[in-house]
């Protein structure tokens, strides 16, 4: 192997162990499974490392490597986003996460109920405010994220944030949080 490659080698595998638990969190977002969000970022790295001298020239090589993601993620999802998203019992959903364990939202008493509030909103709408107010990223790289104007993000953004105010028990749930 020569230098050049291993090299690139060592810099992807820094980058992978730096990002790793943004990207799982990120990819958990997105498909509301944990193994399913295992699969994306693997497979997402399959495809980053192939084009790693590519990626590591980019600018902002996370941000590249989430667009990357996200592509996939919708690529994947596309066809049965409905039947994908539509809870198959009552403990299904945005339920099994392994918890970050320095991710203020995973110390939460309400997690659950955050996360399937979340996972009612239609993709476009989940990305958006994952992407805006999880991994709080600015309008602009939620947009290069996407693939879309800022316009769309802040209309995708507003539109979910309003359906998670609007749903009862999370409504609930912030109106107790807050009485405590």
């Amino acid at each position: 192997m020569g230098v050049r490659k291993q090299a690139g080698d060592r810099e992807f595998q820094a980058f992978v162990v730096g990002c790793w638990p943004r990207l799982m969190r990120t990819a958990f977002l997105l498909t509301g499974e944990q193994h399913a969000a295992e699969d994306l970022v693997q497979s997402t790295l399959e495809q980053v490392y192939v084009a790693w001298h590519r990626v590591a020239a980019a600018n902002d090589p996370e941000a590249y490597v989430r667009r990357v993601m996200i592509n996939a993620h919708a690529r994947r999802y596309r066809r049965k986003l409905r039947e994908f998203l539509a809870p198959r019992s009552e403990d299904a959903g945005l339920t099994h996460e392994v918890a970050d364990t320095g991710d203020r939202i995973a110390q939460a008493d309400d997690r659950h109920t955050l996360l399937n509030a979340l996972a009612e909103l239609p993709t476009r709408q989940r990305e958006a405010v994952v992407l805006r107010y999880w991994e709080d990223l600015t309008e602009m790289q939620t947009a290069e994220a996407m693939g879309c104007s800022v316009g769309t993000v802040k209309s995708n953004a507003a539109k979910g944030i309003a359906k998670l105010r609007a749903l009862s028990g999370l409504a609930e749930t912030v109106t107790q949080g807050g009485r405590k």
